[in-house]
């Protein structure tokens, strides 16, 4: 389709290179052999790997096993000490709900599903039993204690493919469930417990294990922990993956050369470490984790002092792309306010957002506010009818602003949204990011050939009509602010709205602008130009390449850093953080 200058160059394999010696085994004949010999080859042991879920304890069990090491060894399957079926799924009723969608964020941990006295027989069972005992399964750590404790992990995003090919929840026996209904399962309540547990275990795992990887690759406990600090002194990026929507546009398709599909590529999550993986390079090897065990185990010198303080080991700022170039609208759609999902959903803070135009064709627009003197329940009574006869005039109710490559627009959570078609999003927005209210979906089905969910009536309760044609023309609509302007480069403040907890900063290089990042973390994307460099002026870090439209995070950590425009050509690069007091 022709959107790019220069060659494309983006970098779908990230990876954090780990300095120092870090053993790690590759294959599963090498990894038993480091398991047997960290037992200094006694026959009389226990060994516990504990697993996130999803992870294949069937397929891992068999591999181990082929081996000498194993070939003796009495297995325990820890997964059968858990409630499961019917029983959870009761239990769970408060939290998933009845919705397709949404449920309430869990607070529970993995030892509130333990069965007492199933886990006392297996401990006994595992006591009484002689020679190499293993117990393998999600939560084998609350089980047994063992001589070596490994941790076999399982990334986010594979988990959603699993799901989407007949696999099921931990502990469910449900493949043929609606995939919503499996993420649903998975986003409020496997992820929340497992991820708890997974915390607790950080400081106690002899070996930590990729069962993904080609070959299957450990590292010891050290190694891990040598790889998670790692990242906090330099830049970093995580691993993107792609998805194909209804509204999917080609720009992605070309840009980050992705192999051509039937479907249009619709998603990118870049710069997401609740749902992102991070490679990690010991020398040859690498081992691919969920990124979010760097929030959870070095949120402090990750987030930086105040964001720790005030949102605790979460990752709060995201940035994702939506591509409707040659595509379509996005549904017309609202968040909740902070109230609204606190009380509802059990979050902490809501989705504000702002969509940045990466790109544009010439008819690309952003639905935004409700149009002057329109009142939410006309637009509700039409949405109510448009669903019995299928149409729609959303002009006649919603603004539609023009846009082109480089507006920023803005948009606080109550305001009625979504992009218009030939539009290249970047979206910049608050970390919450499946409470989308979808309104109106111009009568479409999903790729599953089934009916999105529609939530009017959550919706309903959350638009603001006060946020007319004038008022988001004035305060969400290209809010530029000039702030330096330099030999070699200029930054302007572009967002977001004071209802908003994120400010982004756009600076135009051409030579380079040295940074603090005043003890916070920092995302930044280049948003013009074929390559930047990140440069440490002390030395502390290696110089990093920066690719366009990647996403980078620079850690709290990192006391400072320097952009340079590597050709001395104009450069543009738009940095997010979370806005202090003192900087309001």
């Amino acid at each position: 389709m022709g959107y790019l200058k220069h060659p494309a160059n983006y970098d779908k394999f990230p990876a954090v290179q780990v300095n120092g010696e870090h053993p790690s085994s590759e294959g599963w004949q090498n990894i038993a052999e480091q398991i047997a010999e960290s037992l200094s080859d006694r026959t009389e042991a226990v060994i516990v790997i504990d697993c996130y879920p999803g992870v294949d304890i069937a397929s891992l069990q068999t591999e181990l096993s082929a081996s000498p090491a194993f070939g003796s060894a009495s297995w325990f399957a820890a997964d059968s000490c858990f409630m499961q079926g019917s029983e959870l799924t009761a239990r769970l009723a408060d939290t998933l709900t009845e919705d397709r969608v949404f449920g309430v964020m869990s607070c529970a941990r993995l030892s509130d599903y333990l069965l007492p006295d199933a886990a006392e027989a297996m401990r006994s069972k595992i006591g009484e039993t002689r020679g190499l005992r293993v117990a393998i399964g999600t939560g084998a750590a609350l089980v047994a204690d063992g001589d070596v404790l490994i941790y076999a992990d399982y990334p986010r995003w594979q988990r959603q493919l699993d799901w989407r090919a007949r696999g099921s929840n931990w502990q469910s026996e449900n493949p043929n469930e609606d995939i919503l209904k499996k993420y649903k399962r998975g986003f409020f309540w496997e992820w929340r417990i497992a991820d708890r547990h997974k915390r607790d275990l950080f400081s106690r795992f002899d070996f930590y294990l990729d069962v993904l990887a080609q070959p299957a690759v450990m590292v010891d406990g050290s190694a891990f922990h040598a790889g998670l600090d790692a990242c906090l002194k330099t830049p970093f990026r995580l691993n993107p993956f792609f998805d194909p929507g209804v509204w999917g546009g080609k720009w992605m398709e070309e840009v980050c050369e992705l192999p051509p599909s039937e479907k249009n590529y619709a998603w990118c999550f870049d710069g997401v470490p609740e749902e992102n993986s991070l490679t990690l390079k010991f020398g040859a090897a690498a081992i691919t984790m969920p990124a979010i065990n760097l929030v959870l185990a070095r949120p402090e010198a990750l987030l930086g002092q105040r964001n720790y303080s005030r949102f605790g080991a979460e990752f709060p700022i995201r940035f994702d792309f939506l591509d409707t170039m040659s595509g379509g609208n996005l549904s017309l759609q609202v968040h909740p306010s902070t109230d609204y999902i606190q009380q509802n959903f059990g979050m902490h803070y809501t989705q504000d957002e702002s969509y940045y135009i990466l790109d544009a064709g010439e008819e690309a627009s952003v639905w935004l506010g409700f149009k002057t003197g329109v009142k939410q329940q006309q637009l509700v009574a039409a949405i109510e009818q448009a669903q019995q006869t299928g149409t729609l005039d959303a002009e006649k109710y919603v603004n539609r602003f023009p846009v082109k490559k480089h507006d920023h627009v803005l948009i606080p959570s109550g305001t009625v949204h979504c992009s218009g078609s030939d539009a290249m999003i970047l979206e910049i927005s608050a970390t919450p990011y499946i409470f989308t209210f979808k309104l109106w979906d111009w009568g479409r089905l999903g790729l599953d050939g089934k009916p999105r969910p529609v939530h009017l009536d959550h919706g309903r309760k959350v638009l603001r009509e006060e946020r007319d044609t004038d008022w988001c023309s004035r305060e969400l609509v290209n809010t530029v602010t000039p702030l330096e302007e330099n030999d070699g480069w200029r930054s302007e403040r572009t967002g977001l709205h004071q209802l908003e907890f994120i400010d982004t900063h756009r600076y135009w290089i051409t030579d380079a602008v040295e940074l603090s990042t005043d003890g916070e973390f920092q995302m930044l994307n280049l948003i013009e130009g074929q390559e930047a460099m990140i440069e440490s002026p002390t030395g502390n870090f290696a110089p990093f390449v920066v690719h366009y439209a990647e996403t980078v995070i620079i850690p709290a950590a990192l006391a400072g850093y320097r952009l340079r425009s590597p050709q001395q050509k104009e450069i543009g690069v738009i940095i997010a953080s979370v806005r202090q007091a003192e900087h309001a």
